[in-house]
């Protein structure tokens, strides 16, 4: 089983990353405050004014530990790798399969089933946990909405009509969401789902940790050798990570959501940690984009149970393990893809 590795988030502004030796070191006003040896990082975010020397980025090349640079508060800038791995016949399998509509179809729903399954678990389990803090009745309902979505996509389905039942039930399950927040309710109320930009608390952690999964979702594909940005639920186009976005789909409940929820329920961040501009967008400051990082790199060293390959994993192994069945999938080792279906 591949060993779960470290991402190494850089959010202090000005810092530099170099080479020394086998070891990343980052600099601060030029003063050395981080050495870690490159064989215990799996990746690199850098967010804002965080740069790398060259040298340091043949050298993560050479040694897989790709580079992702985002903005400061969050949004994706580029993406920085070695040479492109894996068998070239499993990428050209990938790319035949993606033009095939009817394939295409089926593969979204494995995707679009293992999102809304876990959407539901989080339903139920709110209401099993903290039924007398919550609107009992619109969870319930929206439990039976999203049942209703899982049978619907049991029949033939062409692709659009995949994409409708995925926006159907995110819509249920969103319209619902706000009861899931159970502590700072005038601080973190939540009404829809917004993004680029975020206008509210709620949203700006969703968008933040958003971003984090679909770094990880990219490098698992890579690290298999497909293409992240050859997609089925989502199709091409420039710049998107397509694949990479189908594959967190499963994960946004069971990892984002969640740890957004628990995040504000226990008071880790606070109103304080964010800000309005001018043009209404919410951003995070420093202190909680730390707070944020820590947390979602201490959920990742979690165990869980696998129901498809029967045995316990790291949470942050998830992606490497629905990548490698993806790849299996393609080549025709399985006759569909199992998504992560969280109990």
């Amino acid at each position: 089983m591949k060993k779960l590795l470290n991402t190494l988030y850089v959010t202090t502004q000005g810092a530099y990353l170099a080479k020394e030796g086998e070891t990343v070191v980052v600099k601060i006003d030029q003063e050395v405050r981080l050495r870690v040896p490159v064989h215990t990082i799996g990746g690199i975010v850098c967010f804002g004014n965080v740069s790398c020397s060259p040298f340091l980025m043949g050298f993560c090349g050479e040694n897989g530990v790709s580079i992702s640079f985002l903005s400061e508060y969050g949004r994706f800038l580029a993406w920085v790798h070695g040479p492109v791995s894996g068998n070239v016949l499993l990428r050209r399998a990938q790319y035949r399969l993606a033009d095939d509509q009817e394939y295409s179809a089926q593969m979204a729903k494995y995707f679009v089933t293992g999102k809304i399954a876990n959407c539901r678990t989080i339903l139920r389990r709110a209401l099993r946990d903290h039924s007398e803090k919550m609107n009992d009745d619109a969870l319930s309902q929206g439990v039976s909405t999203l049942s209703s979505s899982l049978k619907s996509l049991e029949l033939n389905q062409t692709l659009d009509a995949v994409r409708g039942l995925e926006g159907d039930a995110a819509h249920t399950y969103f319209a619902v969401f706000d009861n899931l927040i159970i502590a700072q309710k005038e601080s973190f109320a939540f009404q829809e789902r917004n993004r680029r930009p975020p206008l509210d608390n709620v949203n700006c952690l969703l968008s933040f940790l958003y971003t984090l999964l679909v770094h990880d979702c990219r490098s698992a594909l890579e690290a298999v050798g497909l293409d992240p940005a050859v997609g089925f639920l989502h199709r091409d186009r420039p710049g998107r990570p397509s694949l990479a976005l189908d594959l967190m789909e499963e994960f946004r409940p069971f990892l984002a959501d969640r740890l957004a929820l628990s995040l504000i329920n226990l008071k880790q961040v606070q109103d304080k940690g964010f800000s309005k501009t001018e043009a209404g967008a919410v951003m995070m400051n420093d202190e909680t984009r730390k707070t944020l990082l820590v947390a979602y790199q201490e959920r990742k060293r979690e165990e869980i149970y696998h129901p498809f390959i029967d045995e316990k994993v790291n949470i942050g192994l998830l992606f490497h393990v629905q990548a490698m069945l993806l790849a299996r999938c393609l080549r025709g080792d399985l006759d569909g893809y199992p998504p992560f279906i969280w109990k």
